[in-house]
């Protein structure tokens, strides 16, 4: 009898055996941000209302039309004065630009946000087990990964990812990386690094969906430090909770709405076509039939699966129709806030913000973090969200157990998302610590049109950009 006790208890050791294995694989797979640094530019690169003027007007293919387009653009894009452009803007030369100036451009952003978030850490560059780059209009021999890795004298067993060509989506195809590597190897430390290089990519020409982009774009960057190993989590600020990426390239529309080409002249830009909102919305509708049943609760997904029969009952019923309806922003039906708590959301314009706060049903409050990022910084492509995520941060709005819903857009066309958990309170202001108090302004207006509002009524027949 005892014998067959004994056999008896064998079989159940060992399945509680791999069950604690299998426990103790998943926690080891899990992603936490330990911290993250913005990069904040030096004074003497802020794009003001003056600086911004003389830049337009060094521009001789324009002419009074393109002008108008410019500052209609310009105040209602929800950009204010204190953004950053790069060095080649201030010196002259952004219509001849050199690689040198490309490089040169992204090394300070490396130098200043790596340096200060492993200072910060207190991790050493030689700790480092994965780094990933995102840079998408910017490819050098040796890559930008490798630049770091030569100055910061990295191990050679390092794993190194380049990305370019991403787009504004980056930050969260980087992380996907780092995800994934984290579930093959335990107890290592991950360096993410977003940016995007202007120097190179200024538009020189006339043509209204190329001369757009240099209108909303600004320089910025940030380097996040991310880990895996679980005895660190009291040190950590977020835990990644899920990520879901969405790709459209299939589709013509959305893969040609957002493209890097040459104009009529041969002349290099960026090119944003009329069909953007339209890709924007399938895709982001597309990434929120995968997500949103991995945030809510279920109590939510139960309620709006009950409403949405009863709306279609309604329908077969009484034969209403819609086809009437005014075609705008689709609502999600979907109360997010039941599981989420800050929305981090890709600051691509004004419109991009209003258009996801429609959707989701958000207030002011939940829209003010990415507005005044847009405001104060501009689109620093793939890097928004950080200066998004440092603004929640700043206010002290992220309490430990809060949910966190990253949201971005790009080239691709690309739709991604990711759930953060706040692991612990945190109030360090990051790169808004010294003007935190200054924001929400009275005013998002910006003095363009009070500047230059004056285009408006000149005769194209004598008009003269010298004047």
């Amino acid at each position: 009898m005892e014998l067959f006790s004994f056999l008896l208890i064998i079989p159940i050791f060992y399945l509680l055996f791999k069950i604690w294995n299998w426990i103790n694989d998943v926690r080891d797979q899990q992603c936490y941000i330990l911290d993250y640094q913005c990069y904040k530019p030096s004074d003497d690169r802020k794009v003001g209302t003056e600086f911004s003027g003389e830049v337009i007007k060094r521009n001789k293919n324009l002419g009074l039309n393109e002008y108008k387009f410019l500052l209609k653009a310009i105040v209602s894009s929800g950009i204010g004065e204190q953004t950053y452009a790069p060095r080649i803007m201030f010196s002259g030369r952004e219509e001849s630009p050199k690689l040198e100036d490309g490089i040169l451009e992204m090394e300070e952003f490396f130098h200043d946000s790596i340096e200060k978030v492993l200072s910060r850490a207190g991790i050493s560059p030689q700790e480092i087990d994965l780094l990933v780059v995102n840079v998408s209009m910017l490819s050098t021999v040796p890559s930008l990964c490798s630049r770091i890795i030569n100055h910061y004298k990295m191990r050679p067993d390092i794993k190194s990812f380049n990305l370019t060509g991403m787009g504004c989506s980056a930050s969260l195809i980087s992380l996907d990386i780092v995800r994934n590597v984290f579930k093959s190897y335990k107890n290592k430390f991950a360096l993410l690094v977003t940016s995007e290089s202007l120097s190179p990519n200024w538009y020189a020409g006339n043509d209204r969906s190329m001369i757009l982009s240099n209108c909303l774009f600004r320089t910025g960057g940030c380097a996040v430090l991310l880990t895996n190993n679980k005895s660190l989590k009291h040190r950590a600020m977020f835990k990644l909770k899920c990520l879901v990426r969405t790709h459209h390239g299939a589709k013509d529309e959305s893969y040609g709405c957002c493209i890097q080409r040459e104009d009529d002249k041969g002349r290099m830009g960026f090119h944003l076509s009329k069909s953007l909102p339209k890709a924007a919305t399938r895709s982001f509708v597309d990434n929120l039939r995968v997500i949103t049943p991995k945030i809510l609760p279920v109590r939510e997904l139960v309620r709006f699966m009950a409403v949405s029969l009863l709306k279609k009952w309604n329908v077969v019923r009484h034969g209403s129709s819609h086809k009437g309806a005014s075609q705008g922003p689709i609502k999600a039906g979907v109360n997010f806030k039941s599981g989420v708590d800050h929305f981090c959301i890709h600051t691509g314009g004004k419109a991009v913000i209003d258009g996801i706060g429609i959707s989701l049903d958000l207030t002011e409050y939940d829209l003010e973090p990415a507005r005044m990022t847009l405001h104060r910084f501009g689109n620093t492509s793939a890097s928004s969200l950080w200066y998004v995520l440092a603004y929640m941060e700043a206010k002290k709005r992220l309490k430990k157990g809060d949910k966190v819903l990253m949201i971005s857009f790009g080239a691709g066309f690309k739709c991604n998302s990711c759930l953060w958990e706040v692991v612990r309170d945190l109030g360090d202001g990051n790169v808004w610590k010294d003007e935190i108090y200054m924001y929400p302004p009275k005013t998002l207006v910006n003095p363009y049109m009070e500047k230059f509002g004056w285009i408006q009524d000149e005769d194209p027949s004598t008009f003269n950009p010298g004047d």
